[in-house]
């Protein structure tokens, strides 16, 4: 399974099956460590194979921390980084552009959290092909295509 993780404002954090286009998203008061690790369960719980997951992710100090590296270790998740200041090769952060584009500008909301309800609920009832195209990951240029293509087995 290859997951993107991503996190955006203070308590929204996502992730999208490059495979199957399956999301998550998990929604809390803070982006701090503890927070992350319980994407980190939430992530777990709904993969519950026996397999490794592969996370996409930046380097924030809530991801890079030795006691969330731990956590994901005992998850069976592992982390692959990417380049810094580089939101474009993140499918979740493309996600995240295009909610941001169509749910919240220009938009007063009644509160943070309604906003990030709205959030919520836009990331996930997006159909499966919606999502892959969202995200980037339709196009043809998709940084990762080939290895999804040649090397991913179905899940």
């Amino acid at each position: 399974m290859f997951n993107t993780l991503a996190s955006r404002g203070p308590s929204t954090y996502g992730a999208i099956d490059l495979g199957s286009a399956r999301r998550v998203v998990l929604i809390r008061q803070r982006a701090g460590q503890a927070d992350a690790q319980e994407f980190l369960r939430a992530l777990r719980r709904r993969y519950r194979g026996p397999g490794w997951l592969w996370l996409l992710s930046d380097r924030a100090s809530a991801h890079t921390a030795p006691q969330t590296q731990a956590l994901a270790d005992r998850l069976r998740i592992r982390f692959v980084w990417l380049p810094r200041q580089a939101p474009e090769l993140s499918p979740m952060d493309q996600l995240w552009r295009e909610l941001k584009r169509l749910i919240a500008a220009n938009r007063q909301a009644a509160s943070i959290d309604a906003l990030a309800a709205d959030a919520a609920a836009w990331v996930l009832m997006l159909t499966p092909q919606q999502a892959h195209r969202k995200a980037g990951m339709a196009s043809k240029h998709f940084w990762l295509r080939k290895l999804l293509q040649n090397f991913w087995r179905p899940t």
